[in-house]
């Protein structure tokens, strides 16, 4: 039976509670990108419990580090980054119980390549591990999920993978909100899932 539930992200922290609590693997599939700052916020509650860090990789064509004071567009799916480790609306990164709900040492943005201005002035403000679509052309998605994965497991009880399909080329994934040319291929794309899957780490997607 199909059951409808709110996608507030107060519902959704409490929803992936409860998947964890019962020793389930949370796997969260919703419409854009803010659609993070709820099961990030639940899995790092969790591991807060626990008196454990959690780290993100987060794969991405956009860097969603964008606040209300920065964002040229004022959509919350351009912040969601921004508010798991601290920066934006309480409303968002006051979820939870942990604040920042990850640190920004253990956090890493993969497959960027569509930047607005002052966003970039942000990340570089706060410190985050960036592999560009660059990165992977040059050193291939191979290296650079190795060297993300060791960032978001160093001190942590593990990463949760947070996966956009824009990240891909539309070419892959036509059917997103805002497509970026020059994404991953198909096989890049399944080899960043595998290499998450084989790590051992990984805790919620």
């Amino acid at each position: 039976m199909a059951h409808s539930v709110s996608c507030t992200s107060t519902t959704r922290v409490t929803k992936v509670e409860g998947v964890l609590a019962d020793g389930a693997f949370p796997l969260v599939v919703g419409g854009d990108h803010s659609i993070a700052v709820g099961t990030v916020a639940a899995i790092s509650s969790h591991y807060h419990r626990e008196k454990k860090k959690i780290g993100l990789i987060w794969f991405d064509a956009h860097g969603d580090m964008n606040t209300p004071e920065t964002s040229v567009s004022s959509n919350i799916h351009g912040m969601p980054l921004a508010c798991v480790l601290g920066r934006g609306a309480p409303e968002l990164t006051k979820l939870g119980e942990r604040f920042p709900m990850v640190d920004v040492e253990k956090a890493v943005l993969v497959g960027v390549r569509s930047l607005d201005a002052r966003e970039k002035d942000e990340i570089r403000a706060a410190g985050l591990h960036v592999y560009t679509a660059r990165d992977i052309d040059m050193h291939g998605i191979h290296k650079v999920m190795k060297l993300a994965i060791e960032i978001a497991c160093t001190g942590t009880a593990g990463f949760h993978l947070t996966f956009d399909m824009d990240g891909t080329d539309p070419s892959v994934a036509p059917g997103v909100g805002t497509p970026v040319p020059g994404g991953t291929t198909f096989r890049e794309s399944h080899l960043i899932m595998e290499h998450a899957a084989e790590s051992g780490k990984l805790l919620g997607l």
